[in-house]
């Protein structure tokens, strides 16, 4: 006999035939013993928790069905798969169906779908897995479905009428390998353990403490022993008026805790490393169904990312592939042309604040009408104005990207046709802020190689080159807020209707040198200190290396920052000082969410161009005529009225 004509001959089905339930009946054997996955999914908590999130939040999703439109695609609300899964029968909701067959999925490795027809309409309804009976005819094919009715009786189904979802099993073509399996360890032991802590609430002693008296104290008598018990147990327990007390003990007695906690006991950590073995078993994060350890805002925030694609993707795949497989042909329709699939986009189109803002970069413009934002707040419609999409010039064609950005080109006035008054302000984006952090971060290591191979070559004193690090560094601020300065100016001179030619950048290198070696001679200062101080700690090595750690990073991404500001507002304000000294002025603005008290108060003030605000500086992060600490960090911003 051929191989394939082995495999395909007829086979008993004895050994493939799956427990079977009758409907309000029970299962007949189970995988824990008497345990079976209904009973396992009734009284554990953590399978129950896992099994359920995977099915919530894949049933929430939808499933919508498409055609096929040459490249493009058109929703399908009206073919025989849209209106099956949109009423898949009289007693479920698609969300129940597909619960349920996430559910079955999970518990069982297999579930099954009934397809009804009854000549106008296609139905669907789920078969619970220990219901059904797949008959096979050879190794590849299932010559009927025997489904359990009320009263031990059964009915052959064709497989045509079924659809069916089986999972993987290393040993069978036949039926999966349940997750559940694999879990026997770790699911036994919480039976166990809540076996155990149920019969310690019952049968264990309740006494938390005793009273112990030394073996030398005088003897009492009964009557006197009894009324200690009754005082003690009047004063100190339950609602006693010195319940919670300190209380003051005769002849020598002690207060001894006899109890266990569930930290001793460690209930706790085992609950939770069961917690995490059965979620991890189903490729769940723990982190999304409760143990929050090591939980923080950021990765939770990327865990939920990660759900839709990671964690519920493949099963996605699975479901969605085996409907347009092989349930669409059952219909009477092409795969070809039509399909279905989840829709996870909803779920990942993040934040409403996420959507506006990359919505309206894409587009490059505001994309709703007044009207439209005041409905979002359920108020009526003000017409006029209001019903059309404003368009700020800084968003106009050949400014800004985005009318969310934060570049030296935002303009908050009109335009030029207007009024002759142009206002262009704000700050270098953060693409300026990250190439300054770059340049400084760069420096910083290669002192530190410079300096560590002077330390270890050179005597006491020896090893720190003054001249040279103001030099280098003074060179890269130079050129860092050069361009800065250069870029906030002629872009906001462009976008207020000037050219480029209108900034003469020379005029700027001269103060821009002198800010930069003063700078540099003040942060490199700051090293040398703290590099001292490391050299006379326990560990000189470490202190170093802390010391380089911490510049390459914090501080270099703070004189970031600084820098960035303090090069754009003085690009902005040479750039009125140039093309209008007499009539330009200048505003402070502030833009980050939490700002200084003292920066909040200059918010809004505005003074000619060639004057300083009324905290005495020329301009934000104007480290000349502010103190270190109103310099640090600082985000705010300048606006120029041409």
């Amino acid at each position: 006999m051929a191989f394939w004509d082995f495999l395909r001959r007829p086979v008993s089905n004895a050994h493939f035939t799956p427990n079977i339930s009758f409907i309000g009946g029970e299962e007949i054997v189970g995988l824990l013993g008497d345990e079976t996955p209904t009973t396992m999914w009734e009284s554990q908590p953590h399978l129950r928790t896992v099994v359920s999130f995977l099915a919530r939040n894949i049933a929430q999703l939808g499933l919508h069905a498409f055609e096929r439109d040459g490249d493009d695609r058109v929703r399908d609300r009206t073919s025989a798969v849209a209106t099956a899964l949109g009423r898949p029968n009289d007693l479920q909701t698609a969300y129940e169906l597909i619960y349920a067959l996430v559910g079955d999925l999970s518990l069982y490795d297999r579930a099954y779908w009934l397809i009804e027809d009854d000549g106008e309409k296609f139905g669907l309804r789920r078969l619970p897995p220990t219901w059904v009976s797949p008959q096979w005819s050879n190794a590849f094919t299932i010559e009927k479905y025997v489904v359990a009715t009320r009263g031990g009786n059964t009915v052959d189904v064709s497989p045509d009428a079924i659809l069916s979802f089986t999972g993987y099993n290393p040993g069978s073509l036949r039926c999966g390998s349940p997750t559940i399996e694999a879990l026997k360890g770790t699911l036994n032991e919480q039976i166990e353990a809540a076996k155990y802590r149920s019969q310690v609430w019952k049968n264990g002693g309740r006494a938390s403490a005793v009273l112990q008296r030394p073996v030398g104290a005088p003897e009492w008598s009964g009557e006197a022993s009894e009324r200690f018990r009754a005082d003690w147990h009047d004063s100190y327990t339950g609602n006693g008026p010195k319940a919670g007390g300190t209380p003051l003990l005769e002849d020598g007695m002690t207060l001894n805790r006899i109890d266990f906690s569930a930290q001793e006991q460690q209930f706790v950590e085992a609950a939770k490393l069961s917690f995490s073995t059965v979620a991890s078993a189903f490729h769940v994060n723990p982190t999304m169904v409760g143990i929050l350890d090591n939980a923080n805002y950021s990765n939770v925030r990327e865990f939920r990312s990660m759900l839709y694609g990671d964690t519920l993707g493949p099963l996605i795949a699975q479901i969605e592939d085996r409907i347009n497989t092989f349930l669409l042909p059952k219909l009477g329709m092409d795969p070809a042309t039509h399909y279905v699939e989840f829709n996870i986009a909803e779920k990942l189109q993040g934040s409403f604040e996420e959507q506006a803002a990359v919505m309206s970069t894409l587009v490059g413009r505001p994309i709703m009408t007044g009207d439209e934002g005041r409905a979002k707040f359920n108020l009526s419609s003000l017409g006029g104005d209001m019903a059309s999409v404003v368009v700020p010039l800084n968003v106009l064609i050949g400014g800004q990207a985005s009318p969310t950005d934060t570049g030296s080109q935002n303009v908050t006035g009109t335009s030029s046709a207007e009024t002759p008054q142009l206002k262009a302000g704000g700050r270098a984006n953060e693409t300026f802020e990250e190439r300054h952090r770059e340049v400084l971060s760069a420096f910083f290591k290669r002192q530190q190689k410079v300096v560590q191979t002077a330390l270890g070559v050179k005597a006491a004193g020896d090893w720190w080159d003054s001249a040279r690090w103001d030099r280098e560094l003074s060179d890269d601020l130079l050129k860092l807020n050069l361009n800065t300065s250069t870029e906030a100016a002629t872009s906001a001179l462009l976008s207020a209707g000037f050219t480029r030619e209108d900034y003469d950048k020379g005029r700027t290198e001269k103060f821009l040198r002198a800010n930069a070696d003063r700078v540099a001679g003040l942060m490199n200062a700051a090293t040398k200190d703290q590099l001292d101080v490391a050299l006379n700690s326990d560990d000189p090595s470490a202190g170093i290396n802390g010391v380089f750690d911490d510049a390459a990073g914090f501080r270099a991404e703070q004189a970031a920052t600084t820098t960035v500001t303090f090069a754009s507002a003085f690009g902005l304000s040479e750039s009125g000082s140039q093309v209008s000294p007499g009539r330009a002025t200048k505003t402070w603005r502030t833009t980050s969410r939490n700002p200084r008290k003292s920066h909040s108060a200059m918010n809004g003030k505005t003074v000619p161009i060639g004057s300083k605000f009324p905290n005495g500086a020329d301009w934000p992060a104007d480290s000349q005529n502010l103190d270190v600490d109103e310099v640090a960090g600082c985000k705010c911003a300048v606006e120029i009225s041409y």
